[in-house]
């Protein structure tokens, strides 16, 4: 006995369109975009460390061209010794220190990423 082609069932098969969530699946990405307090924590810790290295260049330069005005005056106004020292004795430890931020600041995005990104 034949079926009628409108009794037929077809069925399909495919990758399941509603993703389950399992219990106990944790996504910080997912708190971070729905700004829930955990995400709001994971941001806040990033730009904590972040502001940590900003300071800890702060200090340094501070440091660094603090003094410089006490080691002009106790030469008497050598105008070459205050060129020599701003163009040439600066500028190679200003290099460095703008080094060692951008690759901080990166290893802190790097490690926030790290932690935020699916596993």
């Amino acid at each position: 006995m034949p079926q009628d082609p409108a009794e037929r069932r077809v069925v399909v098969t495919g990758p399941p369109r509603r993703v389950r969530r399992t219990s106990g699946y944790y996504r910080p990405r997912t708190e971070i975009d729905e700004q829930t307090t955990l995400g709001h924590t994971y941001v806040r810790s990033l730009m904590r460390s972040q502001l940590r290295a900003a300071l800890a260049v702060c200090a340094v330069l501070v440091l660094l061209v603090g003094p410089l005005p006490l080691l002009f005056a106790a030469t008497a106004h050598s105008r070459r010794l205050e060129w020599a020292v701003l163009g040439f004795g600066l500028y190679v430890p200003l290099v460095l220190l703008a080094r060692w931020f951008v690759r901080r600041a990166e290893r802190n995005e790097r490690d926030f990423v790290r932690l935020v990104e699916d596993r």
